[in-house]
């Protein structure tokens, strides 16, 4: 394709060179130019500047380059330069993989909690209606029976565009993608276009980077004003109130959801028990019983929130019923790892204060003995960090009845502050803390007693433990069950020596 067609979307000003040339390829990682004909987009990123590496992209191939500013290196590429690489990036994309999301009926799905379940519930409540439907998630990339992992839940522009190339030649008609403030301050998602947009809720969370929560609120509402159709709007959360009144200026399509507020569609009747909820979906069009087989208020609301995208685009409701009801559990999210008279083990991604407490709240009805939970809060250094992890050690204080306080994704940080900031905030509480995360799971089984219940809070699907710069193998699952295993061999030896003595 030629430089100047895959700028055509693109603000830009030329400095020198030639728009005709023909691009084999675009990138914005200098290490990953291995051709000539690329394309090179110098972003400015949290850890380096791409700017500083434009010698090296011209050198390995690259005969064209985008910048923000002066890059005297670039002499022997054609320079282009932009207000913001980002923003060019991802409308360079789109052009480059001819604009996928125009032949996709694309949803967005954002918020701070829910947005995996409530993704996953949709996609379940399309297939059952007959739809087959790409996803774009924390877990992955679902493309067809395919799905392939992926470092960010929105991946940089570059890749996002690329897998919805791949959905359209697979003959996909809808998709689903999480969308995270991070890829909306980054201008991941521009470029698509988006059918109907969707808001969970908005609780306190990534602040080390939106600082405070009116900013975290704005980023959150960029993405409805990138709805072509409907915007689906939780009524019972205030952030959603704003969305509403939001919509109600433009004159926009919007939809709400919700338990207390006088919303399209309600659930009313609910029950709650161990393992899934019931209610009756109340809308405009009559009501239904649903069955989300996922315990919690907040797994009812992440089901509005589906059942609220699908109803907007005319699924029927006994489909919608079918959807949700097949739904076989989410991987990470209430996952039963473990369960027998003894011990019940649950793994779920509750990360932040609210989700951690919605965790804790559901589980403590059906608790016949403790109530364990171990988790460790990843949250940057400062003010917002620090926040973060007193309000998590409050929670887990408040509603465990033992709380092992623990790492989570440590990286380059010195665990020994954040650990004591977590306790700071924990009172009297029963609390332990374990550094290493594997000990600390370890630890909350050997104490575990008959009828207790076990939550290890944080990681939820992810397969990894960041230490430093590796990313070590770390199963939360495979780690019960060894430790489970080793429990029941050491019991067997100890009955086998009490026989010889």
């Amino acid at each position: 394709m030629r430089l100047k067609e895959l700028l055509c979307k693109v603000e830009y000003e030329l400095i020198r060179g030639n728009l005709s040339q023909n691009i084999e390829a675009v990138q914005f990682d200098s290490r990953e130019v291995r051709q000539a004909g690329t394309l090179f987009v110098a972003v400015d990123g949290f850890e380096t500047d791409g700017h500083r590496y434009i010698a090296d992209a011209v050198a390995a191939g690259a005969t064209a380059v985008i910048v923000e500013r002066d890059v005297p290196e670039a002499s022997a590429a054609t320079v282009i330069r932009v207000a913001d690489s980002r923003l060019a990036l991802a409308e360079v994309a789109a052009a480059l993989y001819d604009y996928p999301t125009e032949r996709l009926q694309l949803i967005g799905i954002t918020g701070t909690n829910g947005k995996t379940s409530t993704s996953m519930m949709l996609k379940s409540i399309y297939e059952h209606s007959g739809e087959s439907m790409g996803c774009v998630s924390t877990l992955g990339t679902y493309i067809g029976q395919d799905v392939t992992e992926q470092r960010h839940t929105t991946p940089e522009s570059l890749e996002l565009q690329r897998l919805f190339r791949q959905m359209v030649d697979a003959g996909l008609r809808h998709c689903v993608m999480e969308v995270s403030s991070h890829a909306l301050h980054l201008q991941r998602v521009a470029g698509c276009r988006l059918d109907r947009v969707v808001f969970t809720n908005l609780t306190p969370d990534h602040l080390e980077l939106h600082q405070t929560m009116e900013d975290y609120y704005e980023t959150k509402a960029r993405l409805f004003e990138m709805a072509d159709k409907h915007a689906i709007l939780n009524g019972d959360d205030p952030y959603g109130r704003r969305l509403i009144a939001r919509c109600r200026e433009r004159d926009a399509e919007y939809i709400t959801y919700g338990i207390e507020a006088d919303a399209d569609l309600r659930a009313s009747d609910i029950r709650y028990s161990e393992t899934h909820s019931d209610y009756m979906l109340r809308t405009p069009s009559g009501a239904i019983a649903i069955r989300v087989p996922l315990p919690g208020i907040i797994n009812v609301y992440n089901s509005l929130a589906a059942i609220a995208c699908a109803y907007a685009d005319d699924v029927s409701l006994p489909a919608i019923q079918r959807g949700l009801a097949a739904l076989s559990g989410i991987k990470g999210r209430f996952e039963v790892v473990h369960q027998d008279e003894e011990l019940k083990v649950i793994v779920d991604f509750a990360h932040t204060e609210d989700g951690l407490e919605q965790a804790l709240r559901t589980l403590r009805p059906y608790v016949r003995g403790r109530l364990i939970v171990v988790f460790g809060v990843y949250a940057d250094r400062g003010e917002a960090g620090q926040a973060k992890r007193q309000a998590m050690g409050r929670v887990a204080d408040r509603w465990s009845d033992l709380a092992i306080v623990t790492s989570d994704n440590s990286k380059h940080r010195t665990m020994d502050t954040f650990l004591r900031e977590i306790r700071s905030a924990m009172g009297r509480g029963s609390h332990l803390v374990y550094p290493d995360r594997r000990e600390a799971i370890e630890q909350a089984i050997r104490l575990s007693r008959r009828g207790d219940v076990i939550l290890l809070a944080g990681k939820g699907h992810e397969q990894t433990q960041q230490i430093g710069s590796e990313r070590i193998p770390f199963c939360e699952a495979e780690i019960v069950r060894i430790c489970l295993a080793e429990q029941q061999q050491h019991a067997m030896a100890r009955y086998a020596n009490s026989l010889l003595t």
